[in-house]
């Protein structure tokens, strides 16, 4: 009988066990891939496929879309934590990722990574050529482009602003099988967007940022001052050009432009505070502003498209 019990306890405890190293294998594979700026980006992907589609999207292509979307980021995500483990574990905000706590190996995760681009660049190219050659783009330009540049210079900032910006474009081109207006508007938009929205993180993570030498203030020791608030604001004007324009050509209804200067207007306001104030708040609320702008906008496009048809296919 007690031998019984102790085989019991043991099957228990080796379920147990089983079970907790299943689950932290899934937190690892989600901080792995950056699970929730992943969501982000394939989130403007998926938008912009709406926008150029309409209501005539298929909920199977959706589908493949978010698919492809998801594992070529996440695969990304992965490659940059690889070559940027030494880096990570000096950072509090990086220091539990897995590679760099030790809870994967280099090979299991460039494994992965590879895997991921595999199946994700696959189902990219599954719609159309152009698509999954943004996809490779994309991926190519974060990882081995943006992560070793931001050691160096903070024209990284710049170099990342592209593969940041091309899942609208990739999202539109599933669609449409080439680069429109619209996919030029929105990655505009999105372009424009990251600069004032990167600098406000490297604001605030500053101190952790400058432990792992890395360099994204736009000045030339990485200071802290007004011109971070200056440029960012600068940006903030030009995404209220780009809604004009967008006008301009049709692409959005007057209601959109105006919803989107508002929105825009909003995040200027922050920049503006940051310039005269130069205070860690500040930045900390320019960048939760960021968080708000770059879906709102996104959104209002697409209302705009199911409301008013304008800028659909």
């Amino acid at each position: 009988m007690r031998s019984t019990i102790h085989s019991h306890k043991s099957t228990v405890r080796s379920d147990a066990a089983t079970l907790s190293r299943w689950r932290q294998g899934v937190a690892d594979w989600a901080l792995l891939v950056k699970f929730r700026l992943s969501l982000m980006v394939l989130f403007s992907a998926m938008i912009s496929f709406g926008i150029v589609g309409g209501s005539q999207g298929s909920w199977g292509a959706w589908l493949l879309l978010a698919v492809g979307g998801f594992l070529t980021t996440g695969a990304a995500n992965a490659l940059n934590q690889v070559l940027e483990r030494d880096y990570d574990v000096l950072m509090k905000r990086t220091a539990n990722r897995p590679i760099a706590a030790g809870r994967m190996s280099v090979s299991k995760a460039v494994l992965l990574a590879g895997f991921m681009a595999m199946i994700g660049l696959s189902v990219l190219a599954s719609f159309n050529p152009l698509t999954g050659f943004l996809g490779m783009l994309s991926l190519v330009i974060y990882a081995f482009l943006y992560t070793p540049l931001k050691r160096y210079s903070p024209l990284a900032v710049l170099v990342g602003a592209v593969p940041g910006a091309l899942p609208v474009v990739i999202g539109a081109a599933a669609w449409e099988g080439q680069w429109g207006a619209m996919a030029s508007m929105l990655f505009t938009l999105q372009f424009l967007w990251q600069f004032p929205h990167f600098w406000a993180v490297a604001w605030v993570a500053d101190e952790d940022y400058k432990r792992a030498g890395f360099h994204l203030l736009p000045t030339s020791k990485g200071e802290k001052t007004p011109i971070v608030g200056l440029l960012s604001l600068s940006f903030c004007l030009l995404l209220l050009l780009n809604a004009v324009v967008g006008y301009s050509m049709g692409l959005i209804s007057l209601w959109a432009m105006l919803a989107l200067w508002i929105v825009n207007v909003y995040f200027a306001v922050k920049s503006w505070a940051l310039y005269r104030t130069c205070t860690d708040r500040a930045a900390r609320q320019q960048m939760f502003a960021s968080f708000l702008h770059l879906p709102l906008s996104l959104l209002v496009v697409l209302v705009d498209v199911f409301v008013f048809g304008v800028g659909a296919s």
